[in-house]
């Protein structure tokens, strides 16, 4: 029975090192598993755009162009829209960090007003880059259009 023990007790002494060891693998795994899988994904996008390019050499017909997505990462395109939506989230989280720490010290406090102010900052320029947009897209709406 005793030779039951030992190792039990011998677990209870590995087990606070296991977290920052666990934290320590995870935080290095998690990178390495979205490189490794968004280099699948382009090699995917990559070979069927090749099979496609082809298959239209093949029928004489006219070679599409490369996808954007190959060339810019499959980054969406950065529109005013984009700014509203970092604004908001910004915002959310400087106002969760000033009520989460509302109860404790002024100076952690304070850490929830940088935030905040990033947020209202893209918030700003939404608004101020939408009217640019929609002044000039009732410029070309006005505009007749050339006749040639």
């Amino acid at each position: 029975m005793s030779a039951y023990v030992i190792p039990i007790v011998a677990m209870l002494d590995v087990s606070p090192l296991l977290i920052p060891v666990v934290a320590i693998v995870m935080s290095l795994l998690i990178p390495i598993v979205a490189i490794i899988s968004d280099a699948k994904k382009k090699r995917s996008i990559y070979e069927l755009h090749h099979r496609e390019r082809l298959a239209a050499i093949d029928k004489g017909l006219e070679i599409p162009p490369l996808p954007p997505e190959l060339f810019d990462g499959g980054q969406r395109a950065k529109g005013p829209g984009n700014y509203l939506l970092r604004g908001l989230i910004w915002s959310a989280i400087g106002i969760g960090i000033l009520i989460a720490f509302q109860e404790m010290d002024d100076e952690v406090t304070k850490l929830g007003v940088i935030p905040l102010l990033v947020g209202i900052a893209y918030l700003i320029y939404y608004f101020v880059e939408g009217r640019k947009l929609a002044t000039e897209a009732k410029k070309a709406e006005t505009t007749p259009l050339a006749r040639t």
